[in-house]
This record gives structure tokens, C-alpha cells and sequence, in this order.
């Protein structure tokens, strides 16, 4: 449950932080304001996100997903685009004198050029999401935090620190295996070129 909600929370905001530094990449001040505003979410500590969202959302998943797609922006939208502020402009203008249309310079060209970039940030954001997702079992979100925030509310029991601690260390092993994950799927997706 816990990878699952990640997962689905850095897909979204994949979506999202792609979508965004294709808008403002080519713009100096469009990137500095979507820079900016991005990482402006992550000022925000996550029990203040949460407890803002509850009374728009109530409990459980709803504000659960939106705050984690909201810190998992910063990493995707800055690697996106510095990775396509990256790419060399020849590269793009021979494509383009082979009569690819600026859709398909972006899609075959730009996007496989940055997509290690990407997925760097991707990686990024999924360490952070795993953490902070612990977090959102004061929210009544799904995850291992219910099992870390249950042991820590019986402090003073027998299983008190072992069920905090097993929720903890889970979450790292779980951590540490997507990463693994991330970096196969790098070697798969990424053209030996461009390593």
C-alpha cells in the first residue's frame, strides 16, 4: 500500500512536472517561476499541507495524494528542465532539417535526450515521497505511517518502539529497492549514446 500510493503519486507528478518544464523551459523567467513556486511547496513543513487540506478534503486519501504530488514536484520539474535546456541546439535544428515537426523534435529528440535527467528526478522525488508519506497517517492517509504513529501513540508499552521501528525500517528497505528499481529501468530506457 504504501509503494503503491507513491507510485501513483510520482506518476502523477511526473505528468504534471514534464508537462510544466516543456511550458517554461525555452523562457529564463518562466523557469525561474516555475523553479520558484515548486520549491516554495517544500517550505511548507508536510503537517501544515496536511492540516490545510483536511477541511477542503476531509481524511484519507484525497490529501494525502494532492500533498505528495505537490512535494514530488520540485526534483521533476528543475531536472526536466535542465534537461532540456541541455540538449544542443544543433542536435534539434538537424532534426528539424530532416523534416521533423517541433511535436516530434520533442517527443523523439529532446524528451529520450533528457530523459535521464528526468528520471533522476524522478528518483528524487520518489525518496522524498516515501518519507513524507509516513507523515500522512496523521491525515488518515494509507501507508506504513499508521504503523510507525500507532507504536508511537502506546509509548510506554512493551511494542510501543519495536511496531515504530518496524514501520520505520520497512520504509527505508522499501526506499532502497525502488531506487535499485529506478536505476534498471535507467539502464533499460537509456540509450548507451547518452549514458
Amino acid at each position: 500500500m504504501h509503494v503503491s500510493a507513491v507510485i501513483q503519486c510520482l506518476l502523477l507528478a511526473t505528468v504534471i512536472g514534464v508537462l510544466v518544464g516543456i511550458a517554461v523551459y525555452r523562457s529564463p523567467a518562466g523557469s525561474a517561476i516555475a523553479t520558484a513556486l515548486s520549491s516554495t511547496i517544500l517550505t511548507i513543513p508536510s503537517f501544515a499541507l496536511l492540516g490545510l487540506l483536511i477541511p477542503i478534503l476531509g481524511l484519507g486519501v484525497p490529501p494525502t495524494v494532492i500533498a505528495l504530488t505537490m512535494y514530488s514536484l520540485l526534483p521533476i520539474v528543475r531536472n526536466t528542465i535542465v534537461g532540456l535546456g541541455a540538449v544542443d541546439p544543433a542536435v534539434t535544428d538537424a532534426a528539424r532539417g530532416i523534416g521533423m515537426s517541433r511535436l516530434r523534435v520533442l517527443t523523439r529528440v529532446e524528451l529520450v535526450l533528457a530523459w535521464p535527467s528526468i528520471l533522476t528526478g524522478m528518483r528524487v522525488s520518489t525518496q522524498m515521497a516515501m518519507g513524507i508519506l509516513a507523515i500522512a497517517a496523521y491525515a488518515k492517509g494509507p501507508g506504513l505511517g499508521n504503523l510507525i504513529f500507532s507504536g508511537l501513540s502506546r509509548v510506554g508499552s512493551p511494542t510501543a518502539i519495536p511496531q515504530a521501528l518496524t514501520g520505520t525500517v520497512l520504509i527505508v528497505i522499501l526506499a532502497l529497492i525502488l531506487d535499485g528499481i529506478y536505476v534498471l529501468i535507467g539502464r533499460l530506457t537509456t540509450s548507451k549514446g547518452i549514458r
